[in-house]
This record gives C-alpha cells, sequence and structure tokens, in this order.
C-alpha cells in the first residue's frame, strides 16, 4: 500500500501487509488452531448487525436500488487477527449471474470509528469516479471526488484510488498492489510471520504518519458533524 501527498508539500508513505481475497458466499474454513489468525465477522462492515457479509451487502445494494448483482461477489480485505481488524479500505466485486461485474462497492473506514460505503458503476479498466462525501483524514476535507481505478483481480492486484478537487488539483493519490497466493495453512503462518498483527499495523502507521503531517505544519480540517460516525467501527479486540 502506499499514499502519495502533493500539496502543500510532496509526502509518501508505504506499508506492507497482506490482505485476503474471498468469495462471500465460500468464506475460508481454516483449521481450529489457525482460526485466531484469520477471521470475517459481519460486524466489521455495513450496518454491523447482518447475520452475514452477504446479508449486509445485499441490503445495502438493495437500499440502492440495486438488483442485477445477485451473482458472485469477491471481497478484498483484511481479516481479524487475534481480534483486531482495522479495514480502510474493504472492495466488493460485484457479479451478475452471467458472471459480469455490474458493480463495485467501496467501502472506507476512518480512524473516528466511521464507516461509508461508495457504490461504482465501473468500465471495462474498472473505472469509476465518485463525489467524496466521508471525512476520513484530519487534513482533508469532503470536497471533490474519488477517480477510482478497480479492475477485479487476477494473479496481481493493482488499484489506484485518487482524490480530485474542484479546482483541478489532485492532492492525493493511494495505490494497492501485490501478488496473488493460495492462502493455505503455510501461506497464512508465513504472512502472520512477515507481518505479525498486521492490521494493527495498518492503525499504528496511519497515526504514526498523522502525527509527523502535524508536525511539518499540515493544517487540520475540521471534522463536520454530519459524517462524523456512519456506522460504530468494530476496531476493538474481543
Amino acid at each position: 500500500m502506499r499514499h502519495t501527498r502533493v500539496t502543500p508539500f510532496t509526502y509518501a508513505l508505504g506499508h506492507r501487509t497482506y490482505m485476503w481475497l474471498v468469495d462471500l458466499d465460500r468464506l475460508p474454513v481454516l483449521p481450529r488452531l489457525l482460526r485466531p489468525l484469520a477471521r470475517f465477522d459481519p460486524r466489521d462492515h455495513f450496518g454491523g448487525d447482518a447475520p452475514t457479509l452477504r446479508a449486509g451487502l445485499d441490503a445495502y445494494l438493495a437500499s440502492r436500488g440495486v438488483h442485477d448483482a445477485d451473482g458472485r461477489v469477491l471481497m478484498l480485505a483484511h481479516a481479524r487477527v487475534l481480534g483486531h481488524v482495522f479495514n480502510p479500505l474493504t472492495l466488493y466485486w460485484c457479479h451478475d449471474r452471467a458472471g459480469r461485474v455490474v458493480r463495485v462497492v467501496a467501502e472506507v473506514h476512518n480512524t473516528y470509528g466511521g464507516r461509508h460505503c461508495y457504490l461504482l458503476d465501473p468500465d471495462d479498466q474498472g473505472r469509476d469516479e465518485v463525489p467524496k462525501d466521508f471525512y476520513v483524514s484530519p487534513f482533508l476535507g469532503v470536497e471533490g471526488s474519488y477517480r477510482m481505478r478497480l479492475p477485479l483481480p487476477g494473479d496481481r492486484l493493482d488499484l489506484t484510488v485518487q482524490l480530485r478537487h474542484p479546482d483541478g488539483s489532485r492532492p492525493l493519490t493511494a495505490t494497492v498492489r501485490g501478488t496473488h497466493r493460495p492462502a493455505g495453512a503455510r501461506a497464512l503462518l508465513a504472512a502472520v510471520l512477515r507481518n505479525p498483527w498486521s492490521t494493527v499495523g495498518v492503525s499504528l502507521g496511519i497515526r504514526r504518519h498523522g502525527i509527523r503531517l502535524l508536525l511539518k505544519g499540515l493544517p487540520v480540517t475540521a471534522r463536520p458533524p454530519s459524517t462524523a460516525s456512519a456506522h460504530p467501527a468494530q476496531e476493538k479486540t474481543l
């Protein structure tokens, strides 16, 4: 993962981690001893009150008038590791029954405990642009739009989210790149050993870089009350 800020000064940060690409109707079933290292909980997504992840997604799509995304759904996300999870961005590639990607849902979590979904109608390159209407960073307001390029992952993962302001500037670009590996027990243990408590690392990294930007003099933008907390995010140890 990499974020690059270009205004009012250039600042780049990167973080190595691992994520899961799973079928919402066929979530991984791990050996009992490994289950604390990867758990998918419906409380961590959407309203947090659906019985399953698929039910939460279907309810969201129905609320937006989408009824043709009734085929396979692939989700890219962090799993809970030892009870903790934080997903800055969770993606859902929603197919119709013919196997075509008809919608992409981008679910964003902020470090204030809020979550918000953007519904995309991507072109054949996985691209779409949506208005920004959720407060994520204390250094950015909610004006502008997100230009997203979210092609369906294959052997390689190559995603881009770019913030665009009304004046034409592009202050922030985020990229996620990776290589697909089958998630067997050995591969999972290797990933955990390389990145123990990976989602804690993501949370701490965001805060550490936020302090650095603050010390560099980047001005803080007040959090709008209406977007302070879209839903209570389950970012805690259970």
